[in-house]
């Protein structure tokens, strides 16, 4: 199986992070590439960015997943990703879809964590948009600045510790979610040190993107996710505008 992840920002070493995390997760059958974003933020965290993000996603994968079996989004808020899955044949996971619903499966009701307060209202959205409000105990996240994006995880280490013992008190949470891909990795690190299950997004979508493959499924030919009517466009990347006007016979 080859499955490929792709960074919707700019940064290289939250790609390189998410590679190393997504191939110690993969089956030794599976062959993980990754790519970074050449244009856009270098930090989603606003529904703004994530519509930028969203854009670079699709742009990414119609340039690359001919290549591939399988794609996960590696941002949290899933930028793109119901485009993607509207576009392509291939299987298309999200960071947060994947650990949501992972989380689903270990407890009645689950708390999304994270580093950035900045984070918060598009992950409450992003909880909305999968329609798991019903399950969510809460969002929370750090109210302090972070020095560094790709070592937030160990400067943040305690604290976020913390966090996710309050919400499994307070809030009543059988699960916590490490929401971000900055934070992937983390839960293995610090299992044993918080009360309920932690779930790692990146090493849930891996998990579920070679599940996916293995079901062998088709594309949908009816319903929300089947192929739009071929559309002509004005000044979109090559690779993507081919998909919009079915000229690509794999999409």
């Amino acid at each position: 199986m080859r499955l490929l992840v792709v960074n919707p920002n700019t940064t290289q070493g939250v790609t390189d992070h998410l590679h190393a995390v997504a191939c110690a997760a993969a089956a030794p059958s599976t062959q993980v590439s990754s790519i970074t974003a050449t244009r856009g933020v270098p930090f989603i965290a606003t529904r703004a960015d994530a519509v930028i993000g969203g854009m670079v996603t699709l742009e990414m994968l119609a340039a690359h997943y001919h290549a591939f079996d399988a794609a996960i989004v590696g941002a949290f808020g899933d930028p793109g990703l119901g485009g993607a899955r509207e576009l392509l044949s291939i299987p298309v996971v999200g960071l947060a879809e994947a650990g949501l619903f992972s989380a689903c499966m270990l407890g009645r009701s689950f708390s999304v964590i994270t580093f950035s307060a900045t984070l918060v209202p598009w992950f409450e959205e992003c909880v909305a948009w999968h329609g798991l409000e019903k399950r969510c105990a809460s969002v929370r996240a750090l109210n302090e600045s972070f020095r560094s994006l790709t070592d937030v995880q160990q400067e943040k280490e305690q604290r976020l510790i913390d966090l996710a013992n309050m919400v499994a008190t307070n809030d009543r949470a059988d699960v916590v979610v490490l929401g971000g891909a900055p934070l992937s990795g983390m839960a293995n690190t610090i299992k044993d040190r918080v009360e309920v299950p932690l779930v790692d997004c990146v090493v849930a979508a891996v998990k579920q993107a070679e599940s996916l493959v293995a079901l062998d499924v088709r594309k949908a030919r009816l319903g929300t996710y089947q192929r739009p009517a071929a559309k002509d466009s004005v000044g979109l990347d090559p690779a993507l505008a081919k998909i919009l006007r079915r000229d690509d016979r794999n999409s």
